[in-house]
């Protein structure tokens, strides 16, 4: 395996790479999503700050409004069920901050938190469905397999030739489900199970009327490797890969798209393709509630 690792100034180009590439592939296979996409408020969604994690960087370069709070600003903060809460790893709350959280989610609210979180907040606030199973990962980069192929959103973005990887941040927390009627896991890791006993990278699961999403590890990929042959090739290679028209590519090559590898902006195109899901399915639910209310 070749383990060329790369930096952290990468994963930042190729995130703004990605993030361009996520808008402009959407504008051609799902305007709907595009629009509903532009037409965030910085009132819908809310990150509260951790130490390891920093979603906060991912929003600010997709131009994504949001608000960014502290862990204990969380107790005075006024909720809505119309918003996305992204909570950073390591997610330590207080127990009026997870009692809003359990109301916010059961009373339509989508949460999304991290890896630490998962002992932190998932399993107080809301018991029985995930836990840590007690063994901590290494610091290493795993292949990821995504399993919501009947997701039209993600199928949209994603091709039968990507290949994303995962950065795994030393100590991360391996994801038990509890719960395997209620839980659904989106994307999953052969290579995971296989180390450390649990598959599970990303999953979700209703909760009252609302969601509840986590991921393992950290959000935000620093880092990132190439294993094969496709993923060290130029960035570029990835930009025709999804299909934007050759007329954007002066854009992407003032990004620094030839400079980039094709794996780091693919890992980082993945991460971006499930925060955009999150958004895009809350502003779905919001709508269908509206249409229902009209209807009655």
């Amino acid at each position: 395996m070749n383990n060329s690792k790369n930096d952290k100034k990468g994963m930042e180009n190729a995130y703004r790479i990605a993030q361009e590439l996520l808008k402009d592939r959407l504008k051609d296979v799902n305007p709907e999503a595009y629009q509903e996409l532009q037409d965030i408020k910085e009132a819908d969604v809310i990150v509260i700050g951790g130490t390891y994690d920093f979603i906060q960087n991912v929003l600010a370069m997709a131009d994504t409004p949001h608000l960014l709070i502290g862990p204990r600003d969380l107790e005075k903060a006024q909720l809505r069920p119309d918003q996305v809460i992204f909570i950073n790893c390591p997610g330590k709350l207080s127990p009026l901050g997870l009692r809003k959280l359990k109301t916010f989610v059961s009373s339509g609210g989508f949460l999304f938190t991290t890896d630490w979180a998962l002992k932190h907040v998932l399993e107080e606030a809301f018991p029985g469905y995930v836990r840590y199973n007690e063994r901590s990962t290494r610091d290493e980069v795993v292949r990821v397999e995504i399993l919501d192929t009947d997701d039209p959103f993600l199928m949209s973005l994603l091709g039968p030739k990507d290949d994303p990887q995962w950065w795994l941040e030393g100590s991360s927390y391996p994801i038990q489900i509890l719960d395997k009627k209620k839980v659904h896991v989106l994307v999953s890791s052969k290579e995971i199970k296989q180390k450390y006993g649990e598959a599970p990278v990303f999953i979700t699961f209703e909760y009252g009327k609302g969601k509840v999403y986590h991921m393992i590890s950290h959000f935000y990929l620093q880092r990132s490797e190439t294993r094969t042959k496709r993923q060290k090739l130029s960035g570029e290679k990835y930009f025709a890969e999804k299909e934007i028209q050759l007329s954007a590519m002066p854009k992407y090559e003032d990004l620094g798209i030839k400079e980039a590898s094709l794996g780091d902006v693919e890992s980082a195109f993945t991460s971006s393709a499930m925060m955009s899901k999150i958004m895009f399915d809350k502003k779905k639910q919001m709508k269908k509630k509206k249409n229902e209310k009209q209807k009655k």
